[in-house]
């Protein structure tokens, strides 16, 4: 990838932490659901990491706790876990948590994964769920993940798949971009399908020096637990600036139709219960 201008990048970041920042609170409101809806996710990054007791791992980008949680869980006993985040108020809410399943051994830290404040060699494993593709320089985030790894350690990444495989973004981001067109990102610009195609994550990792390098695509499930309105509402918090933006270029009489659209579109999904999406993800791993 080419090295991105750093007056962009440092606008791209400013952006992302208010953005972030802004959600914190939505997402602390509906963080019960999506622990449910994102457990797959959580179970699938725990064992391509490889973690057992009395290990010392780095959880990139927790935001409000997982995988970090039960990663705290699983290096039990003599283990530890630092969960960072580029918003503090992303981790207060993971300390929260921390507490309330009395979690003493994990902490928390602001960081850029670009710029890790540890020392080299620090730890066992590193893991990054749907983190690494908000990062402006991948190379470079990747540099670090593999400077702070000791020796023979190993790192675990996921990333989405293609954006029409996945139920929960074109059902909801979906429905509003036929109203709402966007330009497609410029290229190496950060966005969540920016790894979707085979072999971009491990071509990544290869060139910062990992080793071992395994990527594989995987359907899991991505069920909401509850009905239809409070799937699209949580939708709407967890990415409250992106669909801000959305119903500010629509006409206010618009935004009604828009909505029921959504509606419409998640409830092909639904059971009477529960919507059933699955997700389409790229799981990639490496050892420096």
């Amino acid at each position: 990838m080419n090295q991105p201008d750093l007056s962009k990048t440092a606008r791209f970041k400013a952006q992302l932490r208010q953005d972030w920042t802004e959600g914190a609170a939505g997402w602390r409101q509906w963080n019960a659901q999506f622990v449910i809806q994102s457990r797959a996710a959580t179970d699938a990054i725990v064992q391509a990491a490889q973690v057992t007791p009395g290990m010392q791992v780095l959880d990139l980008a927790s935001g409000t706790g997982e995988p970090a949680l039960t990663l705290a869980e699983a290096v039990r006993p003599g283990g530890h876990v630092t969960a960072t985040d580029l918003v503090p108020e992303m981790l207060a809410i993971t300390e929260e948590f921390a507490r309330q399943r009395g979690l003493r051994n994990l902490t928390t830290q602001p960081a850029d994964a670009e710029a890790l404040p540890f020392p080299e060699q620090t730890f066992d494993v590193v893991t990054c769920r749907f983190g690494l593709m908000f990062c402006p320089d991948v190379g470079q985030a990747l540099r670090e993940i593999r400077r702070v790894l000791k020796p023979g350690g190993r790192a675990a990444f996921m990333a989405w798949g293609p954006f029409d495989q996945n139920p929960y973004s074109t059902t909801t981001v979906g429905v509003f971009m036929q109203h709402v067109p966007l330009p497609p990102p410029e290229p190496g610009t950060p966005h969540p399908f920016i790894f979707a195609q085979a072999g971009t994550l491990s071509t990544a990792l290869r060139a910062a020096g990992f080793a071992q390098v395994q990527e594989e695509a995987r359907t899991i499930p991505w069920v909401f637990p509850g009905p239809v309105a409070s799937c699209w509402e949580a939708a709407r918090a967890l990415s409250g600036p992106a669909f801000r933006r959305f119903f500010e270029a629509l006409a206010p009489e618009r935004h009604a139709q828009v909505i029921q659209e959504v509606h419409a579109a998640i409830g092909q999904y639904y059971d009477g219960q529960q919507v059933n999406f699955t997700a389409r993800i790229v799981l990639a791993s490496g050892r420096r």
